[in-house]
């Protein structure tokens, strides 16, 4: 490198010259962002991303890598382009990309309608893949800003309707360029964990549609389809729908509607347990009532079935009695009939008591003892 005494000239290789500009650049642009529209956009080898970005009169190279990009892309979009000014010894001077997005509601809406197609037709929204939320849980990892008010809210509500829950809280931004990195990392931070939350809750208030971009942005969305720790969005005002949203176990319209969704209110609970308690206590009552009732039903029929078996029987009695003393003996010998006995046996043809023998004869009042002096056959029997 040469220069003149009074350094007004400067004669130097293009080696030189190239490492100088660069010096220069890294000296005077620690970083800059370039605002443009989104032209000659092409990616080499699934790695290198080149593109343009121009206005009316100019035009910029840029050169980075698949990913540093938001998602899908389309030309003419208007892009935010953060990068260091760069001449390279064989390509000449481009811009070296550190970040990039879609700015302007338009571009904004596009970008995520692209990546809205991309995501979907890889199933990342289906229904068939989202997990029930347990309820409630016990232990809830937060995602969003401590000083937000969707923060404050979320946590009023949570408090007011159960309390009690264990709350591991990671402080992020929600929105700018810094904000998808650090959701990305709380996400996998808190699934990294070996006793992880039982739900994953990520939430932020309403906004415009910058503010609200960096739920829609493919890292993010990924990262919410992706984690093992089911999960609840809450991103904005109830019309505002996220990607992230449409990724999640489970959507709730605003921050308070999530802390909703999450616990049930404690004093609609005890009411509703009064309720119960009441409604059983009468149930019980009128159960005991109709028990009584039907035990006094069975009590009086079978007293009534029991005096009724009790007069047949005693009926039955009766009759049974009135036979036998048609049937007894006693009476035959009261009519007029005697028993006569030989030896202690009924006599009960001649040949029983032969002639002298001394018999018994038992009537009705006594017995009589006499002798066989002799017998006599019946007329009409041989």
């Amino acid at each position: 490198m040469n220069g003149s005494p009074g350094g007004a000239e400067l004669t130097v290789s293009v080696s030189e010259f190239v490492d100088l500009v660069n010096q220069t650049y890294d000296y005077v642009f620690t970083g800059i962002t370039i605002v443009g529209e989104l032209a000659n956009f092409r990616v080499s080898k699934n790695k290198w991303v080149y593109f343009d970005l121009k206005d009316d009169t100019s035009s910029v190279k840029f050169f980075g890598t698949v990913y540093m990009l938001p998602g899908p892309l389309e030309e003419g979009m208007l892009m935010q382009v953060k990068g260091t000014p760069h001449m390279h010894n064989l390509y000449g001077f481009s811009v070296n990309v550190q970040t990039m997005q879609p700015v302007g509601e338009g571009a904004i809406r596009r970008a995520a309608e692209l990546l809205t197609a991309k995501l979907q037709a890889e199933g990342l929204f289906e229904e068939s893949r989202k997990r029930a939320l347990p309820y409630p849980p016990e232990r809830i990892g937060l995602i969003t800003s401590r000083q937000s008010a969707a923060y404050a809210d979320f946590i009023k509500i949570l408090g007011a309707r159960w309390g009690g829950l264990n709350i591991d809280m990671i402080d992020v931004q929600v929105q700018g360029e810094a904000a998808p990195e650090q959701i990305v990392m709380a996400i996998e931070r808190f699934n990294e964990m070996a006793e992880p939350p039982e739900v994953l809750v990520i939430i932020r208030g309403g906004g415009s549609a910058d503010d609200l971009a960096a739920f829609s942005t493919e890292n993010v969305t990924r990262a919410v389809a992706a984690s093992r720790v089911p999960t609840l969005v809450a991103i904005g005002h109830e019309i505002d729908l996220s990607l992230a949203e449409l990724a999640a176990d489970r959507r709730a319209s605003t921050p308070s509607n999530a802390a909703e969704l999450l616990v049930p209110d404690k004093q609609t609970l005890l009411q509703r347990l009064a309720e119960d308690t009441e409604r059983m206590y009468d149930a019980v009552h009128e159960y005991i009532f109709e028990g009584r009732e039907q035990l006094e039903r069975f009590v009086i029929d079978a007293t009534k079935n029991t005096d009724r078996l009790l007069q047949n029987q005693r009926a039955q009695l009766d009759q049974s009695r009135q036979l036998l003393q048609v049937l007894s003996p006693q009476a035959a010998l009261k009519r007029g009939y005697a028993v006569v006995r030989h030896d202690g046996k009924v006599v009960r043809t001649a040949a029983d008591a032969p002639v002298g023998a001394i018999v018994h004869i038992e009537v009705n009042d006594d017995d009589i003892t006499a002798r066989i002096t002799g017998t006599k056959k019946k007329e009409g029997k041989r």
